[in-house]
C-alpha cells in the first residue's frame, strides 16, 4: 500500500548493532517505543520552546511541539503513502537534545564548547550514547531514524528552496518540514496570547492567503506539501511557500528578537554559563552514572543540556543564591 518512494522497514539501512527482528513490530516502531520510554522524551515537558519557564499552562513545551510535529508530520507522511512509522519515530526523536531555556540554552552550550553546540547533534547523542536500553548504552536505532533525527534542522532547506543536505529519506524530509510549518504556526499563537505582537503586526498578504487561525494555515501549508509531490524529494507549492516563508521571516525579525524574549534570553544565557562553570570544578555528585569516558567538560554538558528550565533555575538557586533563615 505504500508508495515505491516510502523507505520499507524491511529494506532498513539496519542498527550499528545487530538484533534479532521483533515478533509483531517493525524496526521502526520499535524505534519509536524506545524513543517514547526513555527519561528525555518525558523531560521535553519542561523544556522551553519560545517563552521561558512559563506559568501559564497553556503556553508550547518542547513535549507539545514534538507532538504537534509528530502529528503534522504523520497527516503528510499518509497522504504520500510514505512510512507513517519511520516518519513519527524521527519526530518523537528529533528534538531528544534540545537544552533548557530553548535556544537560549542552546546558545550558550555553543558559546562554551569549543567544538560547538547544536541540539541536533545532540538528540543524535542523546539516542546513541545517553540513553539505553536493558542491553547496552544508547537505543541502537535504525540507521534511518538516526539519520532522520540529525538532518532535521534542514527543513528551512526545502522551505527556503536552496541546495543543501536533507534527510536521505522523504520520510525525513516530511519531519523537517514539518517540524518548520508546527513552530511558525504555534510561535506566532504562543506570541499573540503573551501580547507580544497582535494580530494587526502580521504580514497581511500571508494571513489573507493562509488563513487567520493556525488551523487554517497549518492545512494550506500541509497541502501545498501533498500537492507538490516528486519522485525523490519533497516540495511544497510555490506560492504557498512564499507566503509561510513571510510568517518565518516575520518571526525571526520581529518576535524572537524582540524585547520582553530577549530579555529573557540574556537571563538565561548567564544561568547556564554560571553552572556550567560551577559543575566543572565541583562534578563530583553531577557527573556520576555518565555512561561515557569523555573528558568532564562534556560530561557537563549532557548534564546541563538534559536539564529541564524548572530544574536548571532551582539548581541555580541552591547554588548561588543565600539560603534564608526564620527567626
Amino acid at each position: 500500500m505504500l508508495s515505491p518512494n516510502a523507505c520499507l522497514a524491511v529494506n532498513t539501512q539496519g542498527r550499528r548493532i545487530p538484533e534479532s527482528e521483533h515478533e509483531y513490530r517493525t524496526a521502526f516502531q520499535r524505534d519509536r517505543d524506545r524513543i517514547i520510554h526513555t527519561k528525555s522524551f518525558r523531560r521535553l515537558k519542561g523544556k522551553t520552546q519560545v517563552f521561558l519557564a512559563p506559568k501559564d499552562d497553556h503556553f508550547r513545551n518542547r513535549l507539545s511541539h514534538t507532538l504537534e510535529v509528530a502529528q503534522i508530520a504523520r497527516t503528510v507522511s499518509r497522504a504520500l503513502f510514505l512510512n507513517e512509522d519511520l516518519t513519527e519515530a524521527i519526530a518523537l526523536g528529533h528534538d531528544l537534545g534540545h537544552t533548557p531555556f530553548g535556544h537560549a540554552g542552546e546558545a550558550a552550550l555553543n558559546e562554551i564548547c569549543p567544538e560547538g553546540f547544536r541540539h541536533y547533534e545532540q538528540s543524535l547523542r542523546v539516542v546513541d550514547v545517553l540513553e539505553s536500553t536493558t542491553s547496552h548504552h544508547g537505543l541502537n536505532l535504525t540507521y534511518e531514524v538516526r539519520d532522520g533525527i540529525l538532518q532535521h534542522s534542514t527543513g528551512k532547506v526545502i522551505l527556503l528552496g536552496r541546495e543543501g543536505k536533507t534527510p536521505e529519506t522523504l520520510e525525513g524530509q516530511v519531519l523537517s518540514i514539518c517540524d518548520a510549518i508546527a513552530y511558525i504556526n504555534h510561535d506566532i499563537d504562543d506570541a499573540l496570547r503573551a501580547g507580544i505582537i497582535q494580530r494587526e503586526d502580521l504580514p497581511s498578504d500571508a494571513i489573507d492567503f493562509l488563513g487567520e487561525t493556525a488551523s487554517d494555515r497549518i492545512n494550506i501549508m500541509v497541502g501545498g506539501l501533498i500537492h507538490r509531490e516528486q519522485q525523490g524529494t519533497i516540495v511544497m507549492d510555490e506560492d504557498v511557500r512564499e507566503a509561510t516563508n513571510a510568517l518565518r521571516n516575520y518571526l525571526y525579525g520581529e518576535v524572537y528578537p524582540s524585547a520582553p524574549i530577549h530579555n529573557e534570553v540574556t537571563k538565561a544565557k548567564k544561568i547556564i554559563h554560571e553552572l556550567y562553570h560551577h559543575l566543572v570544578a565541583h562534578p563530583e555528585t553531577y557527573i556520576e552514572g555518565h555512561p561515557t569516558d569523555d573528558p568532564v567538560e562534556r560530561k557537563v554538558v549532557d548534564v546541563i543540556a538534559g536539564m529541564t528550565d524548572h530544574y536548571a533555575l532551582q539548581l541555580y538557586q541552591t547554588l548561588f543564591f543565600p539560603e534564608t533563615w526564620a527567626l
